[in-house]
């Protein structure tokens, strides 16, 4: 009997270890084959709401916000290059790399969810992003994420240059806060449990073989 599933995945596009935990969640649902059938719904939040539109490099920011040595950073890099390396996806971040602000990536991503495009445009986000090195602030490059997964470039365009969704993601971002989410990914099973971080792909697959177990 196949169990019907609900999972929001609250992340940001600039999280790598969100990278991680998608592509393993997915790993574990596709391991569960028939047994379940996920409803999987993307929600955003932000990792640096105040960052400008320049961004900052990536070095100095780890530094400034957690404190971290350029060597400390450089090592967590190949950990977390190595992790999704292993789940086939190739992430070139660097000592020269920068953090962008994401709202308006998160904006694309709300009017693509009735569009039946979220989760691939959200993979094409990671991949512009994490390997390719993308300007994720520049109103052209999302254009041309979205084009790439099937989307109407000219809308998308319109979306950019206006405030089109802007309420509906800042209110997004301000439910999962007050549920108390304060980091990500955070996996939410049916609106009732939770998992935190970019887990392996194992202890997806157990949870939601119980979850569903547990109907």
């Amino acid at each position: 009997m196949t169990r019907h599933m609900k999972i929001d995945f609250v992340s940001d596009i600039s999280c790598p270890w969100c990278v991680i935990g998608l592509r393993a969640l997915e790993a574990a649902v596709r391991n569960l084959g028939d047994e379940l059938a996920v409803e999987l719904h993307f929600q955003p939040f932000e990792l640096n709401p105040q960052m400008g539109p320049e961004g900052q490099n990536i070095v100095e920011h780890i530094g400034e916000k957690y404190g971290s040595t350029p060597e400390q950073s450089a090592q967590t890099r190949a950990m977390i290059r190595e992790r999704a390396q292993g789940l086939g996806f190739e992430m070139r971040m660097h000592e020269q790399s920068r953090i962008y602000n994401t709202f308006d990536a998160h904006r694309l991503l709300h009017w693509a969810g009735p569009e039946g495009k979220q989760a691939a445009l959200k993979h094409a986000l990671f991949k512009a992003y994490f390997t390719d090195g993308a300007k994720m602030s520049d109103a052209e490059t999302l254009v041309d994420v979205a084009r790439s997964v099937g989307l109407d470039a000219d809308a998308a365009r319109r979306i950019l240059a206006g405030d089109d969704y802007a309420a509906e993601v800042r209110s997004e971002e301000d439910y999962y806060r007050q549920q108390g989410i304060n980091a990500v990914p955070a996996i939410i099973i049916n609106e009732k449990y939770l998992i935190s971080g970019g887990q392996p792909v194992e202890l997806f697959e157990r949870a939601l073989r119980q979850l569903a177990a547990e109907g």
